[in-house]
């Protein structure tokens, strides 16, 4: 095992990606029933993750919906993004994380999420590689793009409620992103 001491860690909530290069750039963040994919090409150490609280359509984001919240968006603008950096489409992975059903009496959104998450990589010729979906409770995600490895933790009690409630609130307005990934 490596030690993080020096690494950058770079914080990515819900409604934002990011996209990072370099071997010293940890990607975190914290999940109840959103998923983030964590994309890299393992060539050029291009990685990135985003966080999306919906599956979301075309027709959603018509609709007058916040764009930042829907998967279809962020995983457009997190591939968009490492196309920029230098990755190439053909050698990108993936890895899902999130959907837990948080709130039992609440549909299961989780598992929609990661449905939609496992179906738009497919779609896009993304293999993916590594996938921690479903269950009851949050996660913390840990993340290195250059080398691909991930981490996570489960939340329970006052963590996992911190989580739902961050999810439940309404989503601030866009900011510039990056990001980066790594997985067990």
């Amino acid at each position: 095992m490596t030690s993080d001491a020096g690494m950058r860690r770079i914080h990515v909530i819900q409604g934002e990606y990011k996209v990072v290069s370099g071997p010293d750039v940890v990607l975190t963040t914290i999940l109840g029933s959103c998923v983030a994919a964590c994309m890299r090409d393992p060539v050029t150490g291009v990685g990135g993750m985003n966080h999306f609280l919906l599956p979301g359509s075309a027709e959603a984001m018509a609709s007058g919906g916040d764009a930042t919240r829907y998967g279809v968006h962020l995983m457009e603008l997190l591939i968009n993004g490492l196309l920029k950096q230098g990755a190439r489409r053909d050698r990108l992975e993936a890895k899902i994380f999130g959907g837990a059903r948080t709130i039992a009496r609440f549909s299961n959104v989780g598992e929609q999420n990661a449905q939609f998450a496992r179906q738009f990589l497919t779609d896009e010729g993304i293999r993916i590689v590594g996938e921690s979906t479903g269950g009851e409770h949050g996660r913390k995600l840990e993340f290195w793009p250059s080398t691909g490895r991930a981490r996570q933790y489960a939340l329970t009690g006052a963590e996992a409620q911190r989580a739902v409630a961050l999810e439940q609130r309404p989503i601030p307005a866009p900011k510039p992103a990056e990001s980066a990934i790594e997985f067990f």
